[in-house]
């Protein structure tokens, strides 16, 4: 049987394991390693998997964890990572069955908007824009962490069979 560990707590200890990884200052040929945005994988492949009360409690942890550890004003991450999991929880019945395209589409767009809050909470805070460069930086490396996303949502779905 699969239980909450095995489909939230490992992934969410996992990616903040990878989030402080790729924080270490080591350069490699002159560049800095990347920092995706890793808790978002979870935000999109969790609604699709199974829909619960336990995990946007650990992506609103998951989101000020990363406005603490990266300096962000508080909450920002946490208002992005839910609502990506709330837009693909609202979307989940019209996405079971879709083929690796469509999901792929929807996390890119996703992702998008998990950028464009943070852009707009960061821009309202500080006063003026972030540079754009930086948060391309950022969320190409987000969008090339999709295929864990669905790894997640084919090793998961309909792996308990409470759910079937």
């Amino acid at each position: 049987m699969v239980g909450p560990m095995q489909w939230i707590g490992y992934p969410a200890l996992i990616a903040a394991a990878a989030t402080i990884l790729f924080a270490i200052p080591l350069r490699l040929f002159g560049f800095t390693l990347p920092e995706p945005v890793w808790p978002m994988v979870l935000a999109f492949a969790w609604p699709l998997i199974r829909p619960s009360m336990l995990a946007p409690v650990v992506l609103f942890v998951l989101g000020l964890f990363l406005d603490l550890f990266w300096g962000g004003k508080a909450g920002m991450w946490a208002l992005s990572l839910l609502l990506i999991y709330g837009a693909i929880l609202l979307a989940s019945k019209y996405l079971a069955g879709q083929a690796t395209i469509v999901l792929f589409a929807l996390y890119v767009a996703s992702t998008g908007l998990a950028f464009t809050v943070a852009y707009f909470v960061t821009r309202g805070s500080l006063g003026n824009a972030p540079n754009l460069l930086a948060i391309m930086g950022q969320m190409v490396p987000t969008l090339l962490l999709f295929p864990l996303a669905g790894w997640l949502i084919e090793r998961f779905d309909d792996a308990d069979v409470r759910f079937r």
